[in-house]
C-alpha cells in the first residue's frame, strides 16, 4: 500500500473515532483499519501478549508509519495531544508495550477535540489511564499450578505462568455469574479486591466473560442494594429500553437513506431490510460498527455486499456443502461485483 493510500484510510478511521466519541487514539486507528480486532487487544490489555504489535496483521514498521500519520493529520485538524499510560491487568500492573523497540510515546498519544472542555478531558485521561480489571482464567483443560503443582477450578497468570487462586491470595473470592448487571456492578464497587473470569470459547476463538471474583461480604451488600431499589430499576430500565428502540428506528432510517443514496437502484424495500438487518442493536454486525453509525460509505457498502452475498448468490450453500469460507467468496466475487453495479445504477 502506497504512503498517500495509506494516509488516507488512517484519517478516515481517524474521522470516524473522531466524530464518534470527540478523540482519537493509536488503537482506535488501527482496529478501524481492520489490522488488529477488539479481542486481540483485550488479550494485550490483559497482559496475555508481549506487545501489540505481534497480535497485528502488519508488522512494526507499518505500525510506526501509521503512529506518524495520525500525529500528522492530529495537527492539521487542531488537536491537543496527551499521552496517555497504557498499564496491564495483571498482578504487577506492568506497563504495556505496542512494539518490542523504542518510541512508545508514539503510540501512547490520545489526540483530544479542542471543543471539550478541561474537566471533561480530565476525567477522560483518568478513565484510559485505568487499569484493566485483573482477569482469572476458567480452563478447560487440566492444568497445573507454577507455584504449589496443584490445580484448581481458576488459574491467574504471573510471570508468564499460571497460579491458583491459592498462590495469588484470591482462594477467599466467591464466584458471582454474569446475568445481573447491576448486581456485578455493585458487587465490584463494595469488593476491595475483584477479578474478571473468563473462559475460552473454542467454537468462537475468543475468551468470553462469564462472572466476577468476588469477596463475599461485598456480594451480601450489593445483594441488600439491589433489593433496595428494584422497583426504581425496573422502570428505568423500560424507560431506557422504549429510548434505545426509538434510537434504533431513527439510525435504521438514516442508514437506509445513505443506501439509497449511495446504490439509487437498490429498491426501497431493500434498502430498508438491510439497514434494519444490519443496524440490530448487539447484532455485533457491521452496521453497529463506529464507522456505520458514522455512515462510512465503506462500512454501508459492506452492509450491502452482506445482504448481496447471503440473498443473491448460493453462498450458504456452498459453505453448508462443506466449502471453505474464504474459498466460497471467492467463488462469488463475480456475483456480488455484478449486484453492486446493477444496484448503482
Amino acid at each position: 500500500m502506497s504512503k498517500p493510500n495509506l494516509a488516507r484510510r488512517v484519517a478516515d478511521a481517524a474521522e470516524i473515532a473522531l466524530t464518534t466519541r470527540k478523540y482519537v487514539t493509536f488503537i482506535d486507528v488501527v482496529t478501524g483499519l481492520r489490522w488488529l480486532h477488539s479481542r486481540h487487544v483485550d488479550t494485550w490489555r490483559q497482559g496475555r501478549a508481549a506487545t501489540l504489535a505481534e497480535l497485528a496483521a502488519v508488522d512494526e514498521e507499518r505500525l510506526l508509519t501509521t503512529a506518524g500519520l495520525l500525529r500528522d493529520w492530529a495537527r492539521a485538524k487542531g488537536l491537543k495531544p496527551v499521552e496517555t499510560p497504557y498499564v496491564a491487568g495483571t498482578r504487577d500492573r506492568r506497563e504495556l508495550r505496542f512494539t518490542a523497540g523504542h518510541g512508545q510515546e508514539a503510540f501512547r498519544v490520545h489526540w483530544i477535540s479542542p471543543d471539550l472542555s478541561e474537566a471533561r478531558v480530565r476525567r477522560l485521561t483518568e478513565r484510559q489511564s485505568k487499569a484493566p480489571d485483573l482477569v482469572v482464567v476458567a480452563p478447560l483443560d487440566a492444568w497445573t499450578c507454577a507455584g504449589c503443582g496443584d490445580t484448581g477450578p481458576y488459574l491467574i497468570m504471573e510471570d508468564e505462568r499460571p497460579h491458583c487462586l491459592t498462590c495469588a491470595d484470591m482462594d477467599h473470592l466467591v464466584f458471582l455469574p454474569s446475568g445481573n448487571a447491576a448486581l456485578s456492578r455493585r458487587a465490584k464497587q463494595e469488593s476491595g479486591l475483584s477479578a474478571v473470569v473468563v473462559r475460552y470459547n473454542r467454537r468462537r476463538k475468543v475468551y468470553q466473560r462469564c462472572g466476577l471474583l468476588v469477596e463475599d461480604a461485598a456480594l451480601v451488600a450489593a445483594e441488600d442494594r439491589c433489593l433496595a431499589d428494584e422497583e426504581v430499576r425496573l422502570r428505568r430500565r423500560e424507560r431506557d429500553r422504549v429510548r434505545r428502540a426509538e434510537e434504533d428506528v431513527e439510525f435504521q432510517s438514516r442508514m437506509a437513506a445513505e443506501i439509497a443514496r449511495l446504490f439509487p437502484g437498490c429498491p426501497q424495500s431493500r434498502a430498508k431490510e438491510i439497514a434494519e438487518h444490519a443496524g440490530q442493536r448487539g447484532s455485533g454486525r457491521v452496521g453497529r460498527s463506529a464507522a456505520a453509525r458514522a455512515l462510512d460509505e465503506n462500512a454501508i457498502t459492506l452492509a450491502v455486499i452482506a445482504s448481496i452475498r447471503h440473498l443473491d448468490t448460493d453462498y450458504d450453500s456452498l459453505l453448508m456443502s462443506g466449502v471453505p469460507r474464504m474459498e466460497a467468496r471467492d467463488l462469488i466475487r463475480d456475483r456480488i461485483d455484478g449486484k453492486l453495479e446493477e444496484f448503482r445504477r
